[in-house]
């Protein structure tokens, strides 16, 4: 009877074996079907790009007139976008939060539009890049793919991460660095091992079929500097010179974020039309091309039809040149800061090369490989990305300085600080262990947390410095009240309410708009990581994938009435959530008269006057 028993829980076991590998096999089968064709039309796409690139910059160098139209060129661009793209202005910001939130997708008109644009920037002179372009065109060929199939939330995530490898992978063909890249870029300090083998496999594919397309990528010569047999190059000496590199290229990356968003945010404060500021942004590149007497920031800066031009690959030589990394720095600034298209990361590489070329002779180190070192390490700071620039630097460079390249890359992601080119990205690991910052805030919140200097005691009257102050304030009190909303980061809200054609958005930032259109006081949303609402099972957010059944809330404060009214018209999206009410006080307080304990009464006296 014994021995039945074994044999019968023993052939359940085997049955169990055979129906997992089974589904796996059919999973494997399914993804297979789903990724090798759209990677394969990602690196299609990503062929065409390069070569109508190469192209339009051949074209400007044979033209030097066509940057007189770039103001005109932008306008346009600016234009299509202002009329037709709105949904997709996030640009890359908008796949990584897609990624974070699986929601309303990302519209297929973004692929178009970026190529058109990118085109139109390079053709007409901008200083800009291409990875931008690449990432876009895998983003939405891969959401227009999960739309089409009907994909659940996390397989929607795993294709969108799968289109940037494609993407990444082909424009640069670096295949293991676009794979880790996609999974890299979405949280500072984490990696999203989910998506492992689908990158892998499209990072490949994308790049096998760009090189079947006849696209072929810049090779630089770096030399073998690890003596036959010994592996990797491990010399302490050019190690810690690689570090304090590495703190410079860290630096340049936090310049380069910065100045570009804060630039950025000032023009579309002054401009808010979006068409007039890539047409100002045309006219400020040129005026920066006849003052400093060159074109040579123009444009990629790969290569160039000119002598004498610096280039990336010529920062792999010896020669004087100190400032051209900041010299494309700025035009690259201008150029993206105005709404031109395009990307960010072969600018960067420009910039670390021509900064490790800079460096390399107060250093006393090889100009090759200091140029190598900042072609990945400056990208590894304003991307926060140092495992996916290591791998690029291994692909592109070589193995036998995989040591120097690690260091750099490491040591200049720490410097840069908690800032990137990508205000999506998430903070998953601080960067300092002090850093006392949200679970899972995004770079662009963390920038609004930054507390900013105090000037005003520089602008106050002489007799007033270091002197102790005190205000005497008036405080009136009214009474309001605030509703707390528990629902699923999950839940959907209708398409009426979400005003989008591309799906619905969710619930909670519906009704955090609706709280803002129907003049609520204060409306925000709060992410929980553990625990349970109406009772419901207790939920934990995990540690790579966010759960998108766990308990958020919303908050509105206002007056009763209006709280009231407020759930009343959106009854039918709030009859099953909890909702708490409670009753608060808003305290206003007015400006008083001014008292300083270290006053004369003469001076209190001709303050009064």
């Amino acid at each position: 009877m014994r021995a039945t028993f074994v044999n019968l829980v023993q052939s359940l076991n085997l049955a169990s074996h055979a129906m997992a590998r089974r589904d796996h096999a059919v999973s494997v089968v399914r993804w297979t079907l789903l990724l090798v064709p759209m990677a394969i039309a990602v690196g299609t796409l990503c062929a065409a790009f390069l070569w109508s690139l190469d192209a339009a910059t051949r074209a400007r160098f044979e033209h030097p007139w066509l940057l007189f139209l770039l103001p005109v060129g932008g306008a346009g661009v600016g234009w299509l976008y202002h009329r037709l793209g709105r949904s997709v202005e996030g640009g890359n910001n908008l796949i990584v939060e897609q990624i974070h939130e699986p929601g309303g997708g990302v519209p297929l008109r973004m692929a178009p539009l970026v190529f058109l644009g990118t085109i139109v920037t390079h053709l007409l002179g901008g200083s800009a890049g291409r990875e931008g372009t690449a990432v876009q065109l895998g983003g939405s060929l891969a959401s227009a793919v999960a739309g089409w199939f009907r994909l659940d939330p996390p397989s929607v995530r795993i294709i969108l991460m799968a289109g940037v490898a494609a993407g990444f992978g082909a424009v640069f063909g670096t295949p293991l660095a676009g794979a880790l890249f996609a999974l890299e870029v979405l949280a500072v300090g984490r990696v999203e091992y989910s998506a492992l083998v689908p990158c892998l496999v499209a990072g490949l594919v994308g790049d096998w079929t760009c090189q079947a397309w006849g696209i072929h990528h810049a090779a630089y010569a770096v030399a073998r500097f690890a003596p036959a047999g010994q592996g990797l190059l491990f010399e302490p000496g050019l190690l810690l010179k690689a570090a304090l590199a590495g703190v410079a290229f860290g630096l340049a990356s936090l310049v380069f974020a910065e100045a570009n968003h804060v630039l950025g945010g000032w023009l579309k404060k002054i401009i808010p039309y979006g068409p007039a500021r890539p047409a100002i942004g045309g006219l400020a590149v040129i005026g920066l091309v006849y003052l400093l007497g060159t074109r040579a920031y123009l444009g990629l800066g790969v290569w160039s039809l000119i002598p004498g031009d610096p280039t990336i690959a010529g920062f792999f030589q010896h020669g004087a040149d100190s400032w051209s990394w900041a010299i494309k720095m700025l035009f690259t600034v201008v150029t993206l800061s105005a709404g031109f298209k395009g990307g960010e990361v072969t600018p960067l590489f420009f910039i670390g090369a021509a900064l490790g070329h800079a460096l390399a002779a107060p250093l006393g180190v090889p100009v090759d490989l200091f140029a190598a070192l900042g072609f990945v390490a400056v990208f590894a700071g304003a991307a926060n990305t140092p495992l996916a620039c290591t791998i690029m630097g291994i692909e592109l460079f070589g193995a036998g300085a995989a040591v120097p390249i690690a260091v750099a890359c490491f040591v200049a992601y720490a410097c840069s600080g908690h800032n990137g080119i990508y205000l999506s990205q998430r903070v998953a690991v601080p960067k300092r262990s002090r850093s006392i910052l949200p679970p899972d805030l995004t770079l662009r919140d963390a920038r609004a947390l930054r507390p900013s200097a105090d000037l005003s005691i520089i602008f106050a009257p002489r007799h007033l410095k270091g002197s102790t102050m005190t205000q005497t304030h008036h405080v009136t009190s009214r009474e309001i009240g605030m509703i707390r909303i528990y629902l699923k980061p999950a839940d959907k809200a209708p398409r009426a309410l979400s005003k989008s054609r591309w799906g619905a958005k969710p619930l909670y930032r519906a009704l955090v708009t609706q709280a803002k259109a129907d003049g609520i006081m204060n409306a925000v949303a709060h992410h929980t990581h553990y625990g349970f609402s109406n009772h419901g099972p207790v939920r934990e957010n995990g540690a790579e994938i966010s759960d998108p059944h766990l308990t958020m809330c919303v908050e509105l404060i206002g007056s009763k009435d209006q709280l009231e009214l407020f759930c009343r018209a959106q009854g039918a999206l709030l009859a099953d959530k909890v909702i708490v009410y409670k009753h608060l006080e808003h305290w206003h307080v007015g400006p008083g008269e001014l008292a300083h304990e270290d006053a004369s009464p003469d001076q209190l006296a001709a303050e009064a006057d």
